[in-house]
C-alpha cells in the first residue's frame, strides 16, 4: 500500500515538474513564433518591393528616344523592317511589365502596369501601320503624321508610366523601411516585456513550485514521523503499565498476608477499574468523565499503598465531563506528582485535580504540594516540552502526554508547568472544547 502511495506521489511530482516546464516554455514559444512570423512577412514584403524596383530599373531610361529614333529611321528608309530594333524594344518593354506584375501588390501600380501594357499594344499597332504604308508608295507623309502624333506621344506615356511606377514603389520601399523600424522597436519592447514576464514566472515558480513539490514529501515524512512517535509512546506506555501492575500486585499480596481482606478487595476492585478504563475497547479518545474515573482508580490504589503520606481531592465541574480528551492523559500527571513531588518531600502531601473552562477551551490542573522544582530544572523541562526533544533528565510522563496532545490537536494545546522549589508544582492541561478535531484524528487511517 505504501509502495502504491509512493508511486502516486512520484507521478504527481513528475507531472507538476512537467507542467512547470510547460508554463515556462509557452510564453517563450509564443514570442518566438510572433517574432519569426513578423520577420518573415516583413522580409518577404521588403524583398518583393526591392525586386520590383530592380526590375523596373531594367526598363531603359532612353526607351522613348530609342523607340522614336528607330521609328524615324524606318520611315525615312535608313533601316529596313528586318534591321529595325523596334520589335526588340517592344519585347524588352513587355518582359519588364510582365515581371513587374508579379512583384507589385498595390492597386495603383497594378493599374499603371495595365496602362503601360495597353500603350505597348498601341505602339505595336502603329508599327504595323507604318510597315503597311511602307509597302505602298506615296504614304511617307501619313507615316510622319503617325510618328509625330501617335508614336512620340505614346512612347512618352510609356516612359512616364514606368517612371511613376518606380517613384511609387520607392515610396512603398521607404514605408516598408519605416515599418521595419517600428517592428524592430516593437520586437525590443515585446522582448523586454517577455523577459520580465519570464523572470516574474521564474521568481513565482522558484517560490511556489518547490513548495508544491516538497509538500507531499513533507506530508509523508510528517505522517511517518507521527506514526513512529505514536509507536514510541505506545511502547513507553506498555513499559509503564507492567511496572505499576507489579507494584500493585505486591501491595495486594502484602495486604493479603497481613489479613487485611477489605483492603485487598478495595485494591483489586480499583485495579480492575483502572485497567478496564485503560483498555476502553481500543478507543484512543475518551470523555473527561472516563479519564477522571481512571485517575480516581489509580489514586485509590496509591492511597492504600501510601496511606501515611498521600491524600487527594478531585474538584472538576460536571460541565467538563462530556468534553473529549486523549486516553490516559491525567494519570501520568498524577503519577508524576506522586513520585517526583510528594515522595521526595518529608511528611504527607496532597494532590488536587481541578478544572475550569473559557470560551473555546477548557483546562484541567494537577497540583501537588511536594518538593517542587528548582528554576533550572523547571526551565529544562519547559524547553524540552516546547521543542519536543526529551532529554534523559526530562519526566517522560509529562513529555508523553504533551506530545500526544500536540500530535492530535495541534501545537497551540498541551501542558504548562509552574513550580516553586519546596512548595509544590502545578501542571495545567490546555484542551479544546470542540470534539471535531479529536474525531478526525481518531478516525484517520494509520
Amino acid at each position: 500500500m505504501k509502495s502504491r502511495t509512493g508511486d502516486r506521489e512520484q507521478g504527481k511530482l513528475a507531472l507538476q515538474i512537467r507542467i512547470s516546464y510547460l508554463f515556462l516554455l509557452i510564453p517563450i514559444v509564443i514570442f518566438l513564433i510572433y517574432v519569426f512570423y513578423n520577420l518573415w512577412e516583413t522580409n518577404s514584403r521588403y524583398e518583393k518591393m526591392l525586386n520590383s524596383v530592380v526590375t523596373a530599373s531594367e526598363f531603359s531610361l532612353d526607351f522613348k528616344n530609342d523607340y522614336d529614333y528607330e521609328t524615324y529611321l524606318l520611315i525615312v528608309g535608313n533601316k529596313t523592317a528586318d534591321d529595325s530594333k523596334l520589335p526588340a524594344l517592344l519585347s524588352d518593354a513587355r518582359r519588364v511589365v510582365d515581371d513587374l506584375k508579379q512583384y507589385t501588390d498595390t492597386p495603383d501600380n497594378k493599374k499603371r502596369l495595365d496602362s503601360a501594357e495597353k500603350y505597348l499594344d498601341n505602339l505595336e499597332t502603329y508599327n504595323d501601320r507604318i510597315l503597311s504604308n511602307l509597302r505602298i508608295e506615296g504614304r511617307y507623309e501619313e507615316n510622319m503624321v503617325i510618328w509625330e502624333n501617335d508614336v512620340q506621344i505614346v512612347t512618352g506615356l510609356v516612359q512616364d508610366t514606368i517612371n511613376e511606377y518606380i517613384y511609387y514603389e520607392n515610396r512603398e520601399l521607404q514605408s516598408a523601411q519605416e515599418i521595419n523600424k517600428e517592428h524592430t522597436i516593437n520586437f525590443i519592447r515585446i522582448a523586454v516585456t517577455t523577459f520580465m514576464m519570464i523572470v516574474t514566472i521564474l521568481v513565482v515558480y522558484s517560490i511556489f513550485v518547490p513548495l508544491s513539490i516538497t509538500e507531499p514529501i513533507e506530508k509523508q515524512v510528517r505522517a511517518e514521523q507521527r506514526q513512529l512517535r505514536k509507536a514510541e509512546f505506545e511502547l513507553l506506555q506498555a513499559q509503564i503499565n507492567p511496572h505499576f501492575l507489579y507494584n500493585t500486585l505486591d501491595a495486594i499480596v502484602w495486604s493479603a498476608e497481613a489479613g487485611n481482606q477489605k483492603q485487598v478487595i478495595a485494591m483489586v476492585g480499583s485495579l480492575s477499574d483502572f485497567f478496564r478504563t485503560s483498555l476502553n475497547k481500543g478507543k484512543e479518545i475518551v470523555t473527561v468523565r472516563e479519564d477522571l474515573h481512571h485517575v480516581r482508580s489509580y489514586l485509590e490504589i496509591q492511597q492504600i499503598r501510601y496511606l501515611d503520606i498521600l491524600s487527594y481531592e478531585i474538584d472538576v465541574p460536571e460541565e467538563l465531563y462530556d468534553y473529549r480528551v486523549p486516553k490516559i492523559t491525567l494519570q501520568p500527571l498524577v503519577e508524576n506528582a506522586l513520585y517526583h513531588g510528594i515522595k521526595n518531600k518529608r511528611g504527607g502531601g496532597q494532590i488536587v485535580v481541578r478544572g475550569w473552562e473559557d470560551v473555546d477551551s477548557y483546562y484541567i490542573q494537577v497540583e501537588d504540594n511536594g518538593i517542587g522544582m528548582t528554576p533550572e530544572r523547571l526551565s529544562d523541562i519547559r524547553t524540552a516540552l516546547k521543542e519536543a526533544t526529551p532529554a534523559e533528565n526530562v519526566l517522560y510522563g509529562l513529555y508523553n502526554v504533551n506530545e500526544r496532545i500536540r500530535l492530535n490537536l495541534g501545537e497551540s494545546y498541551g501542558i504548562h508547568i509552574d513550580s516553586i522549589y519546596e512548595e509544590g508544582t502545578k501542571v495545567t492541561l490546555h484542551l479544546p472544547k470542540n470534539s471535531t478535531e479529536f474525531v478526525e484524528n481518531q478516525t484517520s487511517p494509520k
